[in-house]
């Protein structure tokens, strides 16, 4: 039976880039999948392309795609990654200089249609019960988490580089099992087991040990040099998750089945674009050394519905943290705690909490108090953070090592939206190099 090798190369925008040059020279990979958004980080996207139109996509791109690309090329990797963020064309453009300024010989496609910003006025918001058009100015982005079918038009175009924006984390390991292996889009039962492979890939290296170990708990090798996670994927969907040799982490039974457990509210019905995926029957063998093989996924028809994850402003954050050390110090953080309820009592604060870090330590003999606060403004966010800094003299003794934080704060919610008002097109365009 034919496989094929599906790389993760990350699984969050701020993931380590090592690991995956490391699968693109040594892993044989026939594609190598970046998995860098999350529902905040789009929406921080949308705004970023808000102050600039040529901005929006991943800021790691550039220097992901320097580092792999060379060794991809050479071994005939394909990638496929969701770095388009808020802007998949601009980021194509980006790849696409890239690809020029190397020398090689790579065709870039970026997937659009997942911005449904203009059509999601009417659409009620779970978190509110209202319309997202009760927001007004404040909405920022509204994104719909797109299925395969603009990644594999991309790939069966002769795309080597793929970069969409808000897919399904699935779907970009998906993708690429329907267009080699050629599976029907009603194939319920591989389509399912090849978003099992996708779900258990999707966050790197928390399947290879990172973030399930726990000293003298559950013991991980090598954690300093944790290597990403890879499948061998068969034509009928089943896989075997492994990493390359000598790297550090763990592929085992257990890490699998915490991975396989993430995010998922029922194991019978896990809801993505294309497929109701089942993992009620998952079976996971420990077959050797850091290899697991998964079978026994399921699925049936799709809902017919996309998740829509929906930006918008949410007031300001002020925060202030300062520090007191030495007998006594509990007492005078309290102190602080109390003089900055007083002295904010009237400020337009919509939210507020106050911590003494460490004070429910024995014998405490240093703490951090910390102060953070939701506001309605710029302005009243930024004066909490200056009360906080103000305690340096005008609070208790000895306070120390001042830290503030002033940001905005976009929050997100969510709503469906029907797939048939969410087209999707890829974009295919050939790299220009310079005259020699």
């Amino acid at each position: 039976m034919t496989t094929i090798r599906i790389g993760a190369g990350a699984g969050f925008q701020g993931d380590r880039i090592g690991p995956a040059v490391d699968l693109a020279e040594r892993g044989g990979l026939d594609f190598l999948v970046f998995e860098c958004l999350a529902e905040r980080t789009i929406a921080l996207a949308q705004q970023a392309r808000l102050a600039d139109p040529a901005a929006g996509f991943d800021p790691r791109l550039e220097r992901r795609l320097r580092a792999v690309l060379p060794a991809c090329a050479k071994a005939g990797t394909r990638i496929v990654t969701n770095m388009g963020a808020a802007h998949p064309r601009a980021a194509a453009a980006r790849a696409r200089a890239v690809v020029a300024e190397l020398g090689l010989d790579l065709k870039v496609a970026a997937v659009t249609g997942d911005d449904v910003l203009d059509r999601i006025g009417g659409q009620v918001l779970d978190e509110t019960g209202r319309p997202a058009r009760d927001l007004g100015a404040r909405l920022i982005s509204a994104n719909a988490y797109i299925g395969v079918g603009g990644i594999v038009a991309a790939l069966a175009q002769g795309a080597d580089i793929v970069i969409c924006g808000r897919a399904s984390d699935p779907a970009l390991f998906l993708a690429p099992l329907v267009h080699h292996f050629g599976w029907a889009m009603d194939d319920w039962t591989r389509l399912g087991r090849g978003t099992l492979v996708g779900h258990l890939l999707e966050c790197s290296a928390q399947i290879t040990g990172g973030y399930f170990a726990d000293p003298g708990v559950k013991d991980v090798p090598g954690l300093a040099h944790l290597g990403f996670p890879l499948a061998e994927v068969a034509e009928d969907g089943t896989a075997v998750i492994t990493k390359l040799p000598g790297t550090g982490g763990l592929v085992s039974r257990a890490t699998c089945t915490e991975q396989l457990l993430y995010e998922i509210h029922d194991p019978a019905r896990y809801m993505q674009p294309d497929v109701i995926a089942d993992f009620s029957g998952v079976t996971l063998d420990q077959i050797g050394p850091d290899r697991v093989r998964v079978a026994g996924a399921g699925g049936q028809a799709p809902s017919g519905l996309l998740k829509v994850s929906v930006g918008y402003r949410d007031g300001w954050l002020g925060e202030g943290q300062i520090s007191y050390a030495g007998a006594n110090c509990v007492a005078r953080g309290e102190l602080g705690l109390e003089i900055l309820d007083e002295r904010l009592r009237e400020a337009a604060i919509l939210e507020r909490r106050g911590d003494l870090i460490g004070a429910q330590a024995e014998a405490p003999r240093e703490v951090r108090l910390r102060y953070a606060a939701r506001c309605a403004d710029r302005l009243t966010a930024q004066s909490v953070a200056e009360e906080v800094e103000a305690l340096y003299l005008c609070g208790p003794a000895a306070g120390g090592g001042v830290t503030t934080t002033l940001r905005e704060i976009v929050a997100i919610a969510s709503t469906l939206m029907p797939a048939g008002q969410v087209p999707v097109r890829a974009e295919l365009e050939e790299v220009q190099h310079a005259p020699a």
